[in-house]
């Protein structure tokens, strides 16, 4: 029969069980042409924690998510490996850490090697057809060829041919961070009623902004129930799987982009019809404490599609016949976000969550342009200027410990620091054994500068890079960090050892020490002076901004200027934080910013003329959209 004589209804139907000839045997060789394969159908949201019903949210209106729980699998212990969009896609399709690819800082658009694939292609190879509707922002300069069919605002699984399953993608940005950028006029959810957390402010601002967001949440809801009810009308329920989760937490400020629960949990959701009950970890209805992350996705799908799973993919399969034992942790990592540097790892398992900070001289609160046009923040940091806010409303502008560990069960808002607790000793131990083996086992590529890993990595890509003992000793690396993250005194013969290192890596970490130690580190002057002239740019950068914090600024601004006239623009975006941070000792070096076209430094130069009171040239480009970026 011609596709054409059948009804709307009667296609989809007879093209929802997968009775597609197996079309790539060496990737299915137990595929045969009348095996039924599940469809697939992922249904996402952005930036938003657990803040449904079905997880017991008080605040909450979401019928349709709470619905879809009832009949299905709702995990307790998910999440995003990254707390921020592209970074945790980039993991997401890879079934790879995005920081073992060096695609880990936001919008970084590194290239990944050849032999890295997205689910996608292997699904496509396997017969199904794939589309996304409608976001990528992979954080990759170029996305495997023929990952999908279709990726566009009107991409659907309508469009496949008869008898072939689908693997499909609908984005929902309602609950994105932007929509908390502007007051809605109206609101269904009580400001009075809101729970806030102990480290946020109570003031009506921030209330507005919990409320608001509920209200977004509850418009997601509405939105995921079209869906839902449009694969009932398709009469397609029954023969297709379906998933629904965040992209990472979120949104207020403290959550999206900070390693906290907040910002990593991830509602998700699994719901297997009667004839697919057989994949299933349990029955409808059921909530399972087990441990699953975005790295472990990729894997999994190739699992419930009876796909092979490739032998590079770092996560673990937790669906279908090749799915593995559950594992005892979850890693996280965080780069640069949009125009500002940090670098954290961290390891949680079921009860407690270790957080490691590499730059803990660098408060939480650095000035973000994007996450300062929510009410909240800027609310929060005018208390906090004004002496308005306690020690846990504090700590979030000030700088960092180098270790944190708080037990999520007593302490779910995560404000409670055990690292200094003898009786957690044994438990910080093994928390940080599990991160180090992590880091090394995955080759971590981030330890070094990101403006040196691409150097490092030309005419290769990051994750080649970091596998070459050669070009990136992680070890030794790890080794330094250790010391230098200290801020003690105490170590400044080590730093300075690190200071004339042959390796531009060690040399960068031992400038680091001294920066994070100000004016402790002024007998170390000497060894600065010398790595202004360093051929490493993020070399010379950080040893001027050191020097700069000590007195030594006229020596220090020639060389942050001459580094924004370099040809890469993460060059360039290191030194205008540096100028930035040097306040008005640097105010000569701001016409030098005002020059660099790159948006992120855009960015950074609004801030620095802000704060010394002048007004920002009329050319600025800081103001763009994050989405359009």
């Amino acid at each position: 029969m011609k596709v054409q004589a059948l009804s709307r209804r009667q296609f989809l139907k007879t093209t929802g069980a997968g009775l597609a000839a197996c079309t790539a045997p060496a990737l299915l060789s137990s595929c045969t042409p009348k095996q039924e394969r599940p469809n697939i159908l992922w249904l996402t949201s952005e930036d938003n924690s657990p803040y449904l019903g079905c997880y017991g949210d008080p605040n909450a209106n979401t019928p349709n998510l709470d619905r879809l729980a009832a009949e299905g699998i709702l995990y307790e212990n998910a999440f995003a490996n990254a707390p921020v969009c592209a970074p945790a896609r980039n993991t997401l399709v890879t079934g790879m850490y995005a920081c073992s690819l060096g695609t880990h800082h936001m919008r970084s658009k590194n290239p990944i090697p050849e032999f890295v694939k997205f689910y996608g292609n292997y699904l496509r190879e396997a017969g199904y057809y794939c589309t996304n509707n409608h976001k990528e922002d992979y954080n990759v300069r170029q996305k495997p060829e023929g990952c999908w069919d279709e990726s566009s605002r009107t991409a659907t699984y309508y469009n496949r041919k008869p008898g072939q399953p689908f693997f499909a993608v609908f984005n929902h940005t309602v609950s994105h961070e932007s929509s908390l950028h502007k007051q809605m006029p109206e609101l269904a959810h009580d400001p009075a009623k809101m729970k806030i957390p102990p480290y946020h402010p109570d003031t009506p601002e921030v209330r507005r902004d919990w409320a608001q967001y509920y209200d977004k949440i509850t418009e997601l809801d509405r939105q995921i129930g079209e869906k839902l009810k449009q694969l009932e009308d398709d009469g397609l329920a029954e023969d297709t799987i379906v998933l629904y989760y965040a992209d990472h937490g979120g949104v207020l400020t403290r959550s999206k982009r900070f390693l906290y629960d907040t910002g990593t949990r991830v509602p998700l959701i699994i719901r297997f019809p009667k004839k697919y009950q057989h994949l299933a970890p349990g029955k409808p209805g059921t909530r399972t404490d087990r441990l699953v992350s975005f790295v472990d996705f990729a894997p999994s799908m190739l699992s419930l599609a009876g796909v092979p799973i490739p032998d590079h993919m770092q996560g673990e399969a937790f669906l279908g016949s090749q799915a593995r034992p559950p594992r005892d942790y979850v890693y996280f990592f965080r780069g640069r976000m949009d125009e500002r540097y940090d670098m954290m790892r961290a390891v949680c398992d079921k009860r407690f969550r270790y957080i490691r900070n590499y730059m803990p001289h660098l408060i939480y609160g650095q000035y973000l342009n994007y996450l300062w046009k929510m009410p909240t923040t800027r609310v929060w940091e005018k208390m906090y200027k004004e002496g308005k806010t306690h020690d846990v409303q504090n700590y979030f502008w000030e700088t960092k410990p180098m270790e944190e560990l708080y037990d999520t069960q007593a302490d779910p808002w995560e404000v409670n620091n055990l690292v200094d607790k003898p009786e957690y000793r044994d438990v910080l131990q093994r928390m940080r054994a599990a991160l180090k083996t992590w880091v090394l086992d995955i080759r971590d590529a981030g330890f070094i500068p990101e403006a040196e890993m691409m150097i490092r990595s030309e005419g290769r890509t990051p994750y080649e890079m970091a596998r070459d003992p050669n070009s990136y000793n992680l070890p030794r690396y790890l080794e330094v960090v250790d010391v230098v993250n200290q801020r003690d005194a105490a170590n400044l013969h080590r730093i300075q050892e690190y200071m004339n290192d042959p390796d531009s890596a060690v040399r960068y970490w031992g400038a680091v020490g001294c920066l994070a130690l100000g004016q402790k580190a002024m007998m170390l002057k000497a060894s600065l002076f010398k790595l202004l002239e360093d051929s490493a740019p993020d070399v010379r950068i950080v040893a001027a901004e050191a020097l700069g914090h000590i007195g030594e600024e006229k020596k220090a601004i020639p060389v942050l200027k001459e580094a924004l006239a370099h040809p890469n623009p993460r060059v360039q975006l290191r030194a205008a934080n540096a100028i930035d941070y040097l306040d008005e000792k640097a105010r000569s070096a701001l016409p030098a910013i005002k020059n660099v076209t790159d948006k992120y430094v855009q960015r950074v130069m609004e801030k620095a003329y802000s704060d010394l009171g002048i007004m920002v040239p009329t050319d600025s480009s800081a103001h763009q959209d994050e989405k359009s970026i």
